[in-house]
């Protein structure tokens, strides 16, 4: 490692888990990011920082205004701007060491399992349920592991799928899934924020094998209360996701 590198992540090189041998974990590791908005941008800005070797990231918008209350990759100048290019120039001027890989599509189709099969793992930093169902079902053909993150309002909840190893977000959402909420989703700014970092914290245990990684458990935050309850899930062998592996 030269010396730049031992300058910027001297912090965390400082913990006796991660030092020299566990950043080089990070370096080798590659992420996935579906969504670069209100969780996407925390859990990018913290795998940025904290040295993740290439980060992908899935986001076909373009920079509104009503994003910026809890997007905060972007400002007021990156209005209109494409979402991809916008994160992209932010986190390259973030962490240079780290290689930024951008698609400026929908997470969608067969391109969905040919992008999964590039990474470790995925960040499920998305808004919508059928995309979330889809980055499951992408998961578990592929064998990649992902890191489901929601938030509305004061609330959000975060959840690891590891596949052959627990149970899959479908397990704890059922069967059928509810009908999608409209577009709008209220979120308060640092609750986006909590969940991110909580998702982006998660996936760097994973990298470096320590802590608990929340398979088969929901962790759900309420930010009115600030305070957390964890949910055990069980694997359900009816489901219609997994119930063949």
């Amino acid at each position: 490692m030269d010396r730049q590198a031992q300058e910027r992540y001297r912090r965390q090189l400082a913990i006796e888990e991660i030092g020299e041998t566990g950043q080089q974990k990070l370096a080798e590791a590659r992420v996935l990011v579906v969504g670069a908005g209100g969780l996407g941008s925390p859990v990018c800005l913290y795998l940025a920082a904290a040295g993740i070797g290439r980060l992908g990231i899935v986001e076909a918008d373009k920079v509104s205004l009503s994003n910026l209350n809890r997007q905060v990759l972007y400002s007021t100048s990156d209005v209109g701007k494409s979402k991809a290019d916008a994160a992209s120039e932010r986190l390259r001027s973030l962490n240079p060491l780290v290689q930024v890989s951008i698609y400026e599509e929908r997470f969608s189709g067969e391109k969905a399992f040919a992008l999964a099969r590039e990474y470790d793992v995925l960040v499920d930093a998305t808004d919508n349920l059928e995309t979330r169902d889809l980055i499951n079902r992408v998961c578990l053909t592929t064998g990649k592991p992902f890191f489901h993150g929601a938030v509305s309002s004061f609330y959000g909840q975060v959840m690891t799928v590891i596949p052959g190893r627990g149970p899959c977000w479908r397990c704890f959402m059922g069967d059928p899934l509810p009908t999608s909420r409209a577009q709008g989703v209220p979120v308060l700014g640092p609750v986006a924020g909590a969940v991110g970092s909580l998702q982006a914290l998660q996936v760097l245990k994973y990298f470096l094998g320590i802590g608990d990684l929340l398979v088969g458990k929901v962790l759900m935050f309420d930010g009115r209360s600030a305070s957390c309850e964890l949910f055990t899930v069980a694997r359900d062998p009816d489901c219609p996701a997994c119930r063949t592996l």
